[in-house]
């Protein structure tokens, strides 16, 4: 398969409880004013439905951001989903108020970077760009 043309397409998803969205939205809205098509799914998303979604939209990337401090079960959930379904190519990152001593866990687990709450929306467009499609090495 060549290489997929067109907008990256990234879901950002509130897993879990946590009931703010303000930083998702902002996100969102930062990845879709740079080119991307975003796929909001809004609050209270099951990894499942999140992994659904990002399946069934040909998602390059997943954004995931959690304030409610379930990080580690909820990015590993997805992680583990994303496998199982064998889709393990859609990167999965992440932002919320994460502790420090979390992220190397996370990262080991497969969470392709975690954005803390001072990481700028030009950073995280950035990552995204550089990130989300890696380019099939050609044979």
């Amino acid at each position: 398969m060549g290489v997929a043309a067109g907008p990256i397409r990234v879901v950002v998803a509130k897993p879990g409880l946590d009931g703010h969205d303000r930083g998702a939205k902002v996100i969102a809205r930062a990845l879709r004013d740079a080119g991307m098509e975003v796929i909001y799914t809004g609050l209270h998303q099951t990894p499942e439905q999140i992994v659904a979604t990002a399946i069934q939209e040909d998602a390059d990337a997943i954004g995931l951001s959690i304030l409610s401090g379930a990080h580690n079960t909820l990015f590993a959930a997805v992680i583990d989903l994303l496998k199982e379904r064998d889709a393990a190519d859609i990167l999965v990152f992440g932002g919320g108020i994460i502790p420090e001593e979390d992220i190397p866990p996370l990262r080991e687990k497969g969470v392709a970077q975690i954005f803390t709450p001072g990481a700028t929306t030009t950073a995280i467009v950035e990552w995204v760009r550089e990130n989300a499609r890696q380019p099939a090495s050609s044979s």
